[in-house]
């Protein structure tokens, strides 16, 4: 069972967190199961930026991004060639370290 690690985000998770995974599931869908609210203002279609997170390792064994997420992509805040949509980076067999940005272009963060 993969683990991911969350490093510390100085709102949605001060102390960080290392959480077991499935296989399939996505990065975004395992935060929240797991308290960790990471805004998600288009309900995880694929249609805003503000999910986005950096796979600081294990980023190679995650599914390819593919032509909508990386035009979606080009509009987030502070990307990386690590960069991925949290609501698109389905998990695979590997360990992941995510970092959540500090920000995001939402300029409200809305409790979901």
């Amino acid at each position: 069972m993969p683990q991911i690690i969350f490093l510390p985000h100085e709102e949605l998770c001060p102390e960080g967190a290392a959480i077991d995974a499935k296989s399939g599931d996505t990065v975004l869908d395992v935060a929240l199961k797991n308290g960790i609210s990471i805004p998600h203002a288009c309900e995880k279609s694929c249609a805003c930026t503000t999910c986005h997170v950096v796979i600081r390792e294990g980023f190679d064994s995650i599914e390819e991004s593919d032509e909508l997420e990386d035009d979606m992509l080009d509009k987030a805040w502070g990307l990386e060639p690590e960069s991925r949509l949290g609501c698109q980076a389905v998990i695979n067999d590997e360990d992941l370290v995510v970092e959540i940005p500090k920000y995001n272009l939402n300029i409200v963060n809305e409790e979901h």
